[in-house]
């Protein structure tokens, strides 16, 4: 029985060594990584995006993100019950360094095109139809290159309180 006894602690007492109950010179330990661990984000090749206008002539939000190269599907929806003909909005996002108040001034003599300037219209990356109360809309396009945009309604009066950054996001 002494034999056995003897054996079971020998093998307890190696098995505690190999897991680390034993002493080890600080030679052998392994060393610990001195490098920061870096979180990598995954950004997936597309995104879909909601904003709402209202009655008050406001949109729902102020700042919309998104990463270049990205496939944005972005809805506009008209939560009031004004008719497009006297409370219509429209999402329009614009190139860099377009200035809002020439292109929503402008904007006023293009009601056939969504009031869409015709002569402005390569300051457009992207735009949504006019619609009215209840409605909404979406479009789909690919996210600009890195930046900060500006997007407004372009209804007749509405760019000066309508409006927001859409940031884009190096890849």
């Amino acid at each position: 029985m002494n034999k056995l006894r003897i054996i079971a602690l020998s093998v307890f007492a190696v098995t505690l060594y190999a897991c680390g109950g034993g002493e080890a010179s600080t030679q052998d330990a392994p060393k610990e990584a001195s490098e920061p661990v870096v979180e990598t984000e995954v950004v997936s090749d597309s995104i879909e995006l909601v904003i709402e206008g209202n009655d008050q002539m406001q949109f729902s939000k102020e700042e919309l993100k998104v990463t270049e190269g990205q496939v944005v599907t972005l809805t506009l929806k008209h939560t009031g019950k004004m008719p497009k003909e006297s409370m219509g909005h429209n999402w329009v996002l614009l190139t860099t360094g377009t200035d809002l108040a020439v292109f929503g001034t402008s904007a006023v003599s293009a009601p056939d095109n969504n009031y869409i300037p015709k002569d402005m219209e390569d300051k457009v990356i992207a735009n949504t139809k006019v619609i009215g109360g209840g409605e909404e809309v979406s479009i789909t396009f690919e996210a600009p290159k890195a930046g900060y945009y500006k997007y407004l309604c372009s209804f007749p009066g509405h760019w000066g309180v309508m409006q927001g950054s859409f940031v884009v996001s190096p890849k």
